[in-house]
């Protein structure tokens, strides 16, 4: 997360997440989770901020080029969010993410995610994959997204 009152959203770098694989091993991320109502977040910017001061306060914040905000939704009415930090957070819910990713970049509102799916299930079957699960980190909020002109989406369809 920048400092600067202008930007709180860093300009996202495509290449570093486009079309790559990622083996993770017990990679560290901070998980909360979100209260939606059929996949719309209804807490989102209260659940961030609280993760956010978290990791601040532990001075478990990554370089911004490997800053994640990793969404899976198990329901309609929950999301659970995973923040990348570098070392546990004394009393907070600390997740270790284990397994072979990978990630493709889409541009768009967040209505396009079962479309995004789609595109994602086909990339992954002609290269003889298929998702266990998917997990999508959005680059910007909604103010930086507009100042940007762009809604950068990085899908992580987990393979392995």
């Amino acid at each position: 997360m920048a400092n600067n009152q202008n930007i709180c959203c860093p300009e996202f770098d495509i290449k570093y997440w486009d079309n790559k694989t990622h083996v993770w091993q017990d990679k560290l991320f901070l998980k909360d989770e979100v209260k939606q109502i059929i996949h719309l977040p209804l807490n989102m910017g209260k659940v961030i901020t609280r993760m956010w001061q978290k990791v601040d306060k532990a001075q478990a914040g990554p370089d911004t080029k490997d800053f994640l905000i990793l969404a899976y939704d198990p329901s309609p009415w929950k999301s659970e969010l995973y923040m990348t930090v570098t070392k546990n957070i004394p009393n907070a819910n600390i997740a270790k993410v284990n397994g072979t990713f990978i990630s493709k970049v889409f541009d768009g509102h967040y209505q396009s995610v079962p479309q995004w799916i789609q595109q994602m299930d086909k990339f992954l079957a002609d290269q003889n994959q298929k998702a266990i699960k998917y997990y999508f980190h959005y680059a910007y909020c909604p103010k930086c997204a507009k100042k940007y002109g762009h809604n950068y989406c990085t899908a992580f369809a987990q393979i392995k």
